[in-house]
């Protein structure tokens, strides 16, 4: 051995030395103790919060900076429902040290235990978690904040791995609707310009797997618009044991919107039922504690049978490019599923076009095309179309309720509809277009007919008071045509139904934007062998969709006062005349109120 290499190795020899010995004395001056008020008094100036830590803090400095903490819990906002915002029960943190060097923080592992986060909103919109107002050296609007945040950003954070075990996650919204989440285990990991990502959680009491690989996750983080990205995606995400594929890539230009290119296929998969278990409160735990009532208003109830609440379409990103999807089994919540789910998403900006959605239900099928565009604006504009064939109400209605008491109904729907607004209620009240339903030969059981609903049911028994005197209503034929015109239904004998009794036709209007109802309804018996008077022809329809109301039918009265008197003073010859006239001037309320498919929806029979 030279002596040049001697003098290198003996160098390096008391550079390691003096490394252990710096090491040694850091980790021996270091006092837990006064490192856990640094970082109580840090958060709280940054934050305005309380950071406890009740367990103990250890401080390691080799192979890599390592800390770990137990019983660590933050403060929630003065207004939360839950005095403690985040419980821990513990957190191991390992920070790599050469590239402190560099004024990076490198992070090796995260590995956090025993979670319990308290997510909440007030009724004003002020979320917990949101600590801008909290902090006491806040200062809107500095610049010198936003300098310090944007260098911070470039250089502060980048992590190998992270790992949650046994997370518990609620969400308590400002109508006290409460949505639990349950993480068992979370695992991210970098792997060169990959992130290996595996969950395994609880949604609802869902059970939810996510699995496989993206691009680089901190890479991400760290780049600014000014770069270019491509990201790929191979993603299994499997809700109740079946799996949608979602595999491919979204990249970004520099200084321009992302654009998504995704193919979402599954031979079978459960669509989330997200709305399970919503406003009950959890079960009591050592995990979980309930949250206790505070004073937040009752959730508003809408007099409108289309919500007026506000459908977050800003929430849906704008991009460019394409998402397929190929589902051979979509499984709805309480329903039986649709069959071979097949659709185009079109994205371009604050634009999304589905041109062909297609999917079957037993042996009926249905094409649509849907069209959002402007949904970044106060009033997004939506345009749906489409047609269906081959679909029976008896199928149809049995995949809503098993134990429906419907047989036949040979049915077909077009509709042509353009719209405006941010909630159903005014997507309804701004629509235009047609729509026209018809259904052949069916029989349905009386008390399937009362669980119609309150519309329904008011109008069924203005139609025929009597109808429930029978255990079976056989169908012969029903068709509704009913024109859009800003929100304003007319009809004109444009509905009209044909039972094993009676001749049906209905006239009147509907208005979608107060939802008034005002019908008048024209039953007719198919005998002719009436007294002259049929009590249903006096009635009319009227209140809103969501409180219909039935009410006297003025003109009905009169004329039939006038064939009363007649009657009287005819001996009856008046009433036999009447009857006579109504069997001869029968009328088809189907054939007449039933308008050409094509004009509706172009192509269909």
């Amino acid at each position: 051995m030279n002596k040049s290499v001697k003098i290198i190795v003996g160098a390096l020899g008391g550079v390691i030395i003096l490394f252990a010995a710096g090491v040694w004395y850091a980790s021996a001056t270091v006092d837990p103790v006064q490192l856990t008020k640094l970082l109580s008094t840090s958060v709280k100036t940054a934050t305005g919060r309380d950071l406890k830590i009740s367990g103990p803090v250890s401080l390691s400095f080799f192979p890599g900076i390592s800390v770990s903490a137990e019983r660590l819990s933050l403060s929630n906002a003065t207004w939360a429902s839950n005095p403690e915002m985040l419980t821990l029960n513990r957190i191991d943190l390992n920070i790599k040290m050469l590239p402190l060097l560099s004024k990076r923080i490198e992070v090796g592992s995260v590995k956090l235990a025993g979670l319990e986060l308290h997510l909440q909103k007030n009724a004003s919109g002020k979320a917990n978690w949101d600590m801008s107002t909290d902090s006491p050296n806040t200062t809107p609007g500095s610049s010198g904040e936003n300098a310090d945040t944007s260098s911070v950003g470039d250089n502060l954070i980048y992590m190998d791995s992270v790992s949650v075990v046994d997370a518990q996650i609620q969400y308590q919204d400002p109508f006290n609707s409460i949505a639990n989440y349950q993480i068992k285990r979370l695992s991210l990991t970098e792997s060169g310009d990959k992130s290996n990502i595996s969950l395994n959680m609880q949604v609802q009491g869902q059970a939810l797997e996510l699995s496989g690989k993206t691009g680089s996750l901190a890479k991400v983080l760290k780049q600014s618009d000014a770069s270019s990205m491509q990201f790929p995606i191979d993603l299994n995400l499997a809700i109740n044991g079946k799996t949608l594929s979602i595999k491919g890539e979204v990249s970004r230009s520099p200084k321009d919107m992302p654009t998504i290119n995704l193919a979402l296929s599954s031979k079978a998969f459960d669509w989330p039922n997200l709305s399970a278990a919503v406003n009950q409160a959890p079960q009591p735990s050592n995990a979980l504690k309930s949250a206790q009532v505070v004073h937040q208003p009752a959730k508003p109830q809408s007099k409108y049978l289309f919500s007026s609440e506000t459908i977050p379409f800003d929430a849906l990103p704008q991009a460019k490019g394409k998402v397929l999807i190929n589902i051979a089994e979509l499984d709805l919540p309480k329903r039986k599923p649709i069959e071979n789910l097949q659709a185009t998403l079109q994205l371009n900006g604050n634009e999304i076009d589905i041109p062909n959605l297609t999917f079957q239900m037993g042996k009926g099928s249905a094409d649509l095309q849907i069209k959002l565009s402007g949904f970044d604006g106060a009033s997004p504009a939506l345009a749906v179309k489409g047609v269906t064939k081959d679909f029976t109400l008896e199928n149809l209605l049995a995949r809503l309720d098993p134990n429906s008491k419907v047989s036949g109904g040979a049915m077909k729907l077009a509709f042509d509809v353009k719209t405006s607004g941010s909630s159903l209620h005014q997507l309804a009240g701004n629509s235009n277009g047609k729509f026209q339903l018809s259904i052949n030969q069916a029989q349905m059981g009386t008390n399937f007919l009362n669980d119609a609903g309150d519309f329904v049911v008011t109008l069924l028994d203005s139609m025929n008071p009597l109808r429930k005197k029978t255990s079976q209503t056989v169908l012969e034929c029903a068709v509704a045509y009913l024109p859009i015109s800003n929100g304003q239904i007319n009809i004109a004998n444009t509905v009209g139904a044909e039972t094993d009794r009676l001749n049906v036709v209905l006239a009147g209007s509907i208005n979608l934007k107060t939802e008034a109802v005002n019908l008048t309804i024209d039953p007719q018996e198919k005998s002719g062998l009436t007294t002259g008077l049929d009590l249903a022809g006096l009635v009319k329809m009227g209140g809103t969709l969501a409180n219909p109301k039935a009410g006297i039918n003025q003109a009905g009265v009169v004329n039939s006062a006038v064939s009363i008197g007649l009657g009287f003073l005819t001996g009856g010859a008046s009433i036999l005349a009447e009857n006579a006239r109504s069997m001869t001037s029968k009328g088809r309320p189907c054939r007449d109120a039933l308008h050409p498919w094509s004009d509706i929806y172009p192509g269909a029979e």
